[in-house]
């Protein structure tokens, strides 16, 4: 069976290979969403198999978590969208006979070697833009797919053994797509409106399974759920005056176009246009872009790839890839990994309604913080922007506060923002978030968190647009030093 990324194919079907010939397997990952849906993607392809696992998350793999791994009594642990950057920890687990690790991760591995290594990194391909955690974690599941193919064997008449009943997409893990394309976009690497690389290789087998469907639209977030005034108020990656964070202005440029706007007394959604009417709006919209001196190549991130599940209903958060990914990430961030790793197995009940709930919370919490860091604004070094939050903003969304307050009045897009929150009363979480126009002029976040952590006595690493670090407390300012520092050199 030929995997979607053949670079990694061979070191994939080792993998699975050495994964099928476990009596039982950990399944251990990451809990934002590239986590959650390289989570579900893993247990569905081993509970397909038929290899008997449990699932656990860890917010961070540092060694007290690695420690609790090794405790169980798991000879084979699955590390998904996570493990790479630890290998240093694990393999001294594995020196020791604990366990047995197989990783399918996509972020920058220590020096380190390990037999069952799947990571893009390793075979020329960039982690951070080209192949998620997911991504990795469906390469496996498609290899993994072949190999418990390929155990079944023939019949004992000598004729070929008959597939299990469903569709073909199902038989090789193809449907998983879906599921890797939500973690790719949920991970920010639909860089200039579209998946790159490998990740676009993965696009086409969910197309062909037929649970993906793609194609150019407005690169605006809430297509699915949020009434159109809202929708336009919210699309502030673009900002066009008078209509971005203006709700008054977004009224006024909507009641200037020849549409039906509401129906029985409720407003449209974008799901719910025709195709001629979102030409419409699209068009007034460029127009609009235009007459108030937004630069055309501004106007030109209005349209990018949309990634649609089509087999789930339109109208709901599920049916778009980013907002699919968006509702993921709210479970993760207050703790309730196994709510989304429900959504993502098809829970259509329980799990999805309380992922909705979460959600509401989650956007309350991000609108709060986001409120207070345009208020206080940021403190401006020569390279970078930072804040310090305090206890007022979560650790676990302060990072998307800071990326979602870049633009916003007296907090520049042309810097990298650092942002810091309480974690305990040692610690505190550093998160940075960058554009990807300071990536392609050489911004590396993983770099800066990882090397200005270290140099206060704290680790950190993630990926170029965005990344995370744990410090000591008082040594805020040290860190800022010498992140800025960092930037400047690799900006220059």
């Amino acid at each position: 069976m030929t995997g979607p990324v053949p670079e990694l194919e061979d070191r994939a079907t080792a993998c699975a290979e050495r994964l099928s010939a476990a009596d039982r397997v950990l399944l251990a990952s990451h809990i934002d969403a590239d986590g959650l849906t390289s989570a579900a993607i893993a247990a569905q392809a081993l509970e397909r198999a038929e290899i008997p696992f449990e699932t656990v998350f860890e917010k961070q793999l540092d060694e007290a978590a690695i420690a609790d791994i090794a405790a169980t009594d798991y000879e084979t642990v699955l590390f998904t969208d996570f493990g790479s950057g630890q290998l240093d920890l694990i393999g001294e687990r594995e020196d020791a006979g604990d366990f047995t690790p197989v990783i399918a991760d996509h972020h920058q591995p220590a020096d380190r070697e390990t037999e069952y290594h799947l990571n893009p990194l390793l075979f020329g391909i960039n982690g951070a833009s080209e192949l998620s955690g997911a991504g990795a974690s469906y390469v496996l599941a498609r290899a993994l797919a072949g190999v418990a193919s390929s155990s079944r064997g023939a019949a004992t008449d000598g004729g070929a053994v008959t597939e299990p009943t469903g569709t073909t997409a199902r038989a090789d893990n193809r449907d998983l797509a879906a599921l890797a394309v939500v973690g790719a976009v949920g991970d920010m690497q639909a860089s200039g409106g579209e998946l790159h690389g490998a990740n676009a290789k993965i696009v086409e087998e969910g197309v062909d399974a037929g649970v993906l469907e793609t194609g150019k639209d407005l690169a605006l977030y809430g297509k699915q759920t949020r009434p159109l005034p809202k929708l336009l108020e919210y699309a502030t990656d673009v900002h066009i005056p008078g209509v971005s964070n203006d709700a008054n202005g977004a009224l006024r440029f909507l009641d200037g176009l020849e549409l039906e706007l509401k129906r029985d007394g409720e407003w449209r959604r974008w799901a719910g246009l025709t195709n001629e009417e979102k030409q419409t709006v699209a068009s007034a919209l460029v127009r609009k872009a235009v007459s108030s001196g937004v630069p055309a190549s501004k106007i030109d991130g209005l349209v990018g790839t949309a990634y649609v599940l089509s087999e789930e209903p339109v109208g709901t958060e599920l049916r778009d890839a980013s907002e699919f990914s968006t509702l993921l990430n709210a479970t993760a961030r207050y703790e309730r990994a196994d709510v989304g790793l429900g959504v993502c197995l098809g829970d259509r009940d329980g799990a999805l309604e309380r992922a909705r709930q979460l959600l509401d919370e989650h956007r309350r919490n991000l609108s709060n913080g986001i409120d207070l860091v345009t208020e206080t604004g940021t403190t401006q070094e020569e390279h970078v922007q930072w804040f310090h939050a305090g206890d007022e903003i979560r650790e676990t969304i302060v990072g998307i506060v800071a990326g979602m307050a870049m633009g916003n009045q007296g907090i520049s897009r042309s810097k990298p923002i650092i942002a810091f929150a309480e974690k305990n009363d040692e610690e505190l979480k550093v998160s940075a978030r960058g554009t990807h126009s300071l990536v392609r002029k050489g911004l590396d976040l993983s770099a800066v968190m990882g090397e200005a952590s270290r140099a206060v006595g704290g680790d950190g690493g993630g990926h170029d647009v965005a990344a995370g670090a744990t410090v000591p407390k008082g040594q805020e300012e040290a860190f800022v030093e010498r992140a800025d520092e960092i930037v400047g050199e690799q900006l220059s």
